[in-house]
């Protein structure tokens, strides 16, 4: 377990790093230049980490080791260039409250996740089916575009995430207890890692947009 929040801790801090590096500049930053006037670059940076995310989910079985390792980074920094933009949107010290806020959570949530003796597979299968019905939303929110709507769908976004932090921590200790001493220990620590990060990243993100002030 320590190894999959050192490979999930690593990722986080790379993406937060590219990030930061690729939106230094403001509205001259490469950030900017990319999403206001980048055309079909824009989409690529945007959608790659979620066909990385597919490709390693349902590739794993067949990837070696190092191949998950590669991806992971990769993937690590493609999330870096296209969360940039939250540095062109928000306000510095409303990214850090959001992230040390998020930070804290995620660490009492997994703890929990970690040491409870109870089944919590029950309340997993209610989460997934809760994130689908909050993309659904999302979608939906794109079109009608309510203010009471993206209230609810980041307050949800929260809760979900901060639920599924619990539920992926106890099923990657139960994969892990599974695997330990075998070939598919090394994959399970990427994999577990990544599942992590996940739900690291989208609380964070959904909690910016409930408690985040926008750039002076």
């Amino acid at each position: 377990m320590l190894s999959v929040y050192n490979y999930m801790a690593s990722g986080v801090l790379l993406t937060g790093i590219v990030a930061m590096l690729f939106s230094m500049g403001g509205i001259t930053s490469p950030a900017a230049q990319v999403f206001i006037h980048g055309g079909i670059l824009k989409w690529v940076i945007m959608l790659s980490p979620l066909a990385i995310v597919f490709a390693m989910s349902f590739g794993q079985a067949r990837m070696q080791t190092s191949t998950l390792q590669m991806l992971y980074w990769a993937f690590a920094v493609l999330m870096g260039l296209s969360l940039s933009t939250i540095f062109l949107v928000y306000s510095g010290t409303s990214i850090a409250q959001a992230f040390f806020a998020t930070a804290a959570g995620f660490a009492g949530l997994s703890l929990y996740g970690y040491t409870t003796k109870k089944d919590l597979s029950a309340m997993g299968t209610f989460l997934i089916m809760g994130l689908v019905g909050l993309i659904v939303a999302m979608l939906i929110n794109l079109f009608v575009q309510s203010s009471t709507l993206n209230l609810v769908i980041s307050f949800a976004g929260v809760l979900i995430f901060a639920g599924l932090t619990a539920y992926d921590t106890q099923k990657i200790k139960s994969m892990y207890a599974h695997v330990a001493g075998t070939d598919m220990m090394g994959k399970v620590v990427i994999m577990g890692a990544l599942n992590l990060y996940l739900d690291f990243i989208n609380m964070f993100l959904f909690l910016l947009r409930l408690m985040g002030n926008g750039r002076n």
